[in-house]
């Protein structure tokens, strides 16, 4: 029925060198992850040119994002998540190439598109030399076969391995009804081009044989974690099960941007974690024409119906959603965007292409290959993801509370939310907003600090000092953020090794009656007057 990519002996002396001792889910939270579809990162022999069919495949493989990880660590990032590495459908179809994984037609073998068994080991030895985990995106919703759209799909089963019957699938049905639970787990999604074929997850031989199959994935090859696709389309009681069998830390797909469908998953004991899509409707919606406050209210929200927002992945873009600089591709607007899933509550994962600006719309064009941008290390966004990124492992280093400390909320309206995330001595105080790059000059003053604190603004390495009552005065101008840390936290990290006393910027326009708005943080909100 099925046959294994790696012998039993293989998998024995893996386990007994220690190369996969599985992270935690306090390890992971202490991780920022980037997500890189392989396909789409690097070729094995290091050519940029951007010719590239986005709907076929365009020659990325592991090999390619092995000599291409220099690009992804000096951004700071301590996580890989990559797209799933099994067997997947070969052949164009009306709907495209299987360049992007999740088109399963066999788990036990490896995808030949991307490369050798040995290429993958290879790049898993690798990853973790630079002491980084590797998360590896798992199908285990469908199977895949070319569909000519005339239903019922005419499947051929003895096909898939290792569910090589129709007994192991639901009978065909489309999925129709969202907010039916029966129906979008036992019908089939996506019905053009190709045909998914449901699992019975709730079947125990299916459960029993995905469990198995994940347990050996994961000691083949030492994985860290993985993120269960489409997790909300199989199930319930699969989930920890499955979960379980893998002995590692799972972020698992709910697509929904409602605390109570989302948050059942984490209270129920379903899943550990997953994309914070509660945080990712509102967030994009903020930055067009929408309000910061709408954002703030949504984290009060999933504080109060998720059992820990701190095991949830922050994200502004992923492979299945346009790409943020597709609405408004205005910079200073994703730098805010960017700064806010860096520090925010929660695991931080930021998309291939994201740090290069990108602005693909739908699918495929939100999945344009990164060797379009010739990997540019100067670009604003990859300059400001490397900052942030060392900023947030500085304070993950300087205190281990870091990550589990819950950030309060200083200060919310319609163009600005400043959070404080950390105990004192590794605390950051950041201001994201919404006024984009033709945003006004203004001074607003925010709480965070002790009084005297000697604190620098990372981003432009100025320094100023707190008043009396811990608060700062940050120097708005042409809409970027501000993050601010304690001047002696950035010993060590080669950051704002050179710094000037903060100014206001010529031209600043006054707010109130003096000119300068204060914000004082009373239990979590922000009570706002004029000084």
């Amino acid at each position: 029925m099925r046959g294994s990519v790696i012998g039993t002996a293989v998998v024995t002396a893996l386990a007994s060198a220690g190369l996969g001792s599985a992270a935690n889910i306090t390890e992971w939270k202490s991780r920022s992850i980037y997500q890189v579809m392989i396909d789409r990162f690097a070729r094995t022999d290091g050519s940029t040119d951007a010719t590239c069919d986005v709907s076929r495949f365009c020659g990325g493989t592991w090999k390619g994002l092995l000599n291409n990880l220099d690009y992804i660590q000096d951004m700071g990032f301590t996580a890989l998540q990559i797209s799933p590495i099994v067997k997947n459908l070969e052949g164009h179809t009306a709907v495209g190439d299987a360049y992007h994984g999740y088109w399963s037609v066999d788990n036990y073998a490896l995808n030949d598109r991307f490369g050798t068994k040995q290429d993958f080991e290879d790049l898993v030895s690798e990853v973790h030399k630079r002491d980084m985990f590797l998360m590896v995106d798992v199908v285990v919703n469908n199977m895949v076969q070319a569909f000519d759209n005339v239903v019922p799909p005419k499947i051929d089963y003895s096909k898939f391995n290792p569910f090589d019957d129709k007994k192991f699938f639901h009978s065909y049905c489309n999925v129709t009804e969202w907010k039916n639970s029966t129906n979008y787990q036992n019908c089939w999604l996506y019905p053009y081009g190709v045909a998914l074929a449901d699992l019975a997850t709730e079947t125990k031989p299916v459960a029993d044989e995905l469990g198995s199959w994940v347990k050996e994935l994961v000691a083949n090859y030492s994985i860290d974690g993985i993120r269960i696709d489409a997790a909300k389309h199989v199930n319930d009681a699969f989930l920890p099960g499955f979960v379980e069998s893998s002995g590692v830390f799972a972020l698992g797909e709910v697509l929904t941007g409602v605390p109570e469908d989302m948050c059942r998953y984490q209270t129920g004991g379903l899943l550990p974690g997953m994309p914070n899509y509660l945080e990712y409707y509102p967030l994009n919606e903020a930055f067009n024409d929408g309000s910061l406050v709408d954002l703030a209210e949504m984290r009060n929200n999933a504080a109060s119906s998720c059992n820990d927002t701190t095991a949830l992945g922050s994200f502004l873009e992923n492979h299945d959603m346009p790409r943020f600089a597709n609405r408004n591709d205005d910079i200073a607007l994703a730098k805010n965007g960017m700064t806010y899933i860096l520090l925010n509550d929660g695991i931080p994962t930021v998309y291939q292409g994201q740090e290069q600006h990108f602005k693909g719309n739908s699918t495929p064009f939100n999945r344009e290959p990164l060797w379009s941008s010739k990997y540019d290390k100067e670009s604003p966004l990859y300059v400001l993801t490397s900052t942030l990124n060392k900023v947030r492992n500085n304070a993950i280093k300087l205190s281990p509370d870091y990550v589990s400390t819950p950030s309060e909320t200083l200060w919310a309206d319609v163009n600005h939310l400043c959070l404080r995330k950390g105990p004192d001595g590794s605390q950051i105080v950041f201001c994201i907003n919404n006024k984009s790059s033709q945003g006004d000059s203004y001074e607003v003053s925010v709480g965070g600090f002790q009084k005297n604190d000697k604190v620098v603004e990372v981003l432009t390495c100025k320094t100023n000092m707190a008043d009396i009552s811990g608060n700062v005065t940050m120097y708005m101008n042409k809409g970027e953020p501000k993050v601010y840390v304690p001047l002696a936290a950035l010993d060590g990290t080669g950051l704002c090794e050179k710094t000037e006393e903060d100014r206001p910027s010529n031209g600043a326009s006054a707010l109130g009656l003096t000119g300068r708005m204060v914000v004082t943080a009373i239990i979590g909100w922000a009570v706002v007057f004029f000084a």
